[in-house]
């Protein structure tokens, strides 16, 4: 039986940890996490990882922060008025927030600075910047 190739549908736990040793998201007490190779669902370096590797087998791999979320980038940081966010929300740094744009379209912004006046909001992922270890477990391939 081949190993898991482009297009394959697969099921695998995983942890993900930080260059420190945090961990930052699991699978293993729950859920297995579900792709299909090639959709681009997630990480590339991800998917990558799991090409070639057979159901059961464990593999650890190290996603450099390019290939994982990317830079940070100063573009995505924005301060704008403490009044033009809802008067109901109750702002706290660390916070997440989504933001409707214009077109509709929906984004995750992080409250990263408050002023009496002022909010600095940060549309970077929060794993930007970061590189990241994973411990795969491919559990089953799921098409072939």
């Amino acid at each position: 039986m081949p190993g898991v190739k482009q297009g394959d549908t697969v099921k695998v736990h995983y942890t993900g940890r930080l260059d420190n040793g945090d961990v930052f998201d699991t699978s293993v007490n729950g859920e297995p996490l579900q792709f299909t190779v090639g959709k681009r669902d997630i990480i590339a370096g991800f998917e990558q990882a799991v090409m070639g590797i057979m159901p059961g087998e464990t593999k650890t791999t190290k996603i450099s922060a390019h290939r994982a979320y990317g830079p940070h980038r100063e573009d995505l940081v924005v301060e704008v008025d403490k009044k033009s966010i809802n008067d109901d929300v109750s702002l706290q740094i660390g916070q997440l927030l989504q933001i409707k744009q214009p077109d509709g379209e929906e984004f995750t912004v992080t409250v990263t600075e408050l002023s009496d006046q002022k909010v600095k909001l940060d549309a970077n992922h929060p794993l930007a910047s970061e590189n990241l270890t994973f411990d795969i477990n491919l559990i089953e391939i799921v098409t072939v």
